[in-house]
């Protein structure tokens, strides 16, 4: 049903809403992670008196779609941010009676907020090893800092926090690992521009952090490994607030001794050959694979740059049936993240993973970085493109790992020009 259907059904179907017994649940729940004094958001939502002046914007921004940032229209995926159509609709109707309070006592307590951490004290705490200075005007930047070496020996890795020192700037954060020690020659304290990539090639990586986010708990049988040795590798997006500001990010690691008895892997889809003219406002960059065992993907996490449209990708199964596994109708680069499925969806032995990603490179396109349009090739800078998509997949059979491995290897092999290995796959 239209969203203009929703709203006349709720407005006729029920009492105004109110702020007490209606907005603030919802607010609570889906908005005062990141709407808090001191939370990325610029505004805090907590409040009668917070929400009430700013009842229109939350109307509008809600039925748009724009708040809160959620990219995936399908499937289910876990930690879901969006709001129902009755939620927005019920905003909308708020908003239109001029924003009633109700009856304060009957109010839910607003959230409170620590800076403790949520799975309480870690196996392993390490921060940014200096502060960050943030110019208060200018561009988005991308900084890499450098933990050196914080665990001597191997780990295994059952949860992981990040906590933002400012997260009034932080927009996300991604953690590497660097075992060829390479990212330490380049960060010379105040960490290194590293918009796309990190400047070398990561052990797995070990998770990130993103507005509203919870921990990052593993599943119990594939912890990540925490290689002995290895420097830890901060990715941090600062978007500068209108003053000068300054962050130094911390991160909590929590072990266990249990080693996994599952492997998990990286099937990758995706292309280098990007070259999209000028004026193009429906690129396409496909690829497929087909795994050649049963699999469990737990998880997908997909990149692009500023000019990507939409994302697509389904796996066709052996029967010939189709099944979601991403789809994001308005990609937007500033709210990428992983995101991870309720339950591990199956794929039986001979399905096909098929991937589009759509590229907009028109003048109409607002998120265009070139003014007028230009010519976009692959590359890790603001105004070049990529097209990635990783679903974190484990053998269904533990016995397959090794074969599914080798089929990766000849895809990535084939992508470089090798033609090696089940040409057919």
């Amino acid at each position: 049903m239209p969203f203009a259907g929703i709203l006349a059904a709720f407005l006729l179907a029920a009492p105004a809403p109110n702020f007490s017994h209606d907005v603030a649940p919802l607010l609570y729940r889906r908005c005062a992670a990141c709407h808090h004094t001191g939370g990325v958001a610029p505004f805090p939502l907590l409040t009668y008196d917070e929400v009430r002046k700013r009842a229109g914007l939350i109307a509008t921004v809600t039925s748009k779609k724009y708040m809160p940032p959620w990219l995936p229209s399908a499937p289910k995926f876990l930690h879901e941010a969006k709001l129902s159509g009755a939620e927005i609709a019920m905003l909308a109707a708020w908003a239109a009676a001029g924003a009633p309070e109700g009856d304060r006592h009957t109010a839910p307590a607003p959230p409170t907020f620590s800076d403790a951490w949520t799975l309480g004290a870690p196996d392993l705490e390490a921060a940014m090893p200096h502060e960050f200075h943030i110019p208060a005007d200018g561009p988005d930047l991308y900084q890499c800092f450098v933990i050196p070496a914080p665990a001597a020996q191997n780990h295994w890795v059952r949860a992981l926090d990040i906590r933002p020192g400012n997260s009034k700037v932080v927009h996300h954060v991604i953690l590497f690992q660097d075992t060829s020690h390479t990212a330490r020659k380049r960060d010379q304290g105040a960490g290194y521009p590293c918009f796309g990539t990190p400047g070398f090639l990561p052990a797995r990586g070990l998770g990130g952090w993103t507005p509203g986010a919870a921990p990052a708990q593993k599943p119990d049988d594939i912890p990540d490994l925490l290689h002995g040795g290895a420097d830890l590798v901060l990715q941090v997006h600062y978007h500068p607030t209108g003053k000068p500001e300054t962050d130094r990010t911390r991160l909590a690691l929590y072990f266990t001794p249990n080693a996994p008895k599952r492997r998990l892997m990286d099937v990758a889809l995706g292309s280098s050959r990007i070259d999209i003219p000028p004026g193009d406002s429906s690129y396409k960059v496909t690829d497929h694979f087909t795994v050649p065992v049963a699999v469990d993907i737990l998880g997908v996490i997909p990149h692009a740059h500023y000019i990507c449209k939409s994302m697509n990708a389904w796996a066709v199964l052996p029967d010939g049936s189709q099944r979601t596994l991403l789809s994001i109708p308005a990609w937007n680069f500033d709210w990428q993240q992983q995101y991870r499925y309720p339950a591990p969806v199956h794929l039986p032995e001979d399905s096909r993973i098929e991937m589009e990603f759509v590229y907009d490179n028109s003048a109409a396109n607002p998120r265009n970085p070139n003014h007028p349009p230009a010519r976009v090739t692959v590359g890790p800078a603001t105004t070049d493109e990529m097209a990635g998509l990783h679903l974190e997949t484990t053998p269904t059979n533990p016995g397959d790992a090794d074969e599914l491995s080798q089929a990766l290897w000849g895809k990535m092999m084939r992508s470089l020009g090798g033609g090696i290995y089940r040409p057919d796959r």
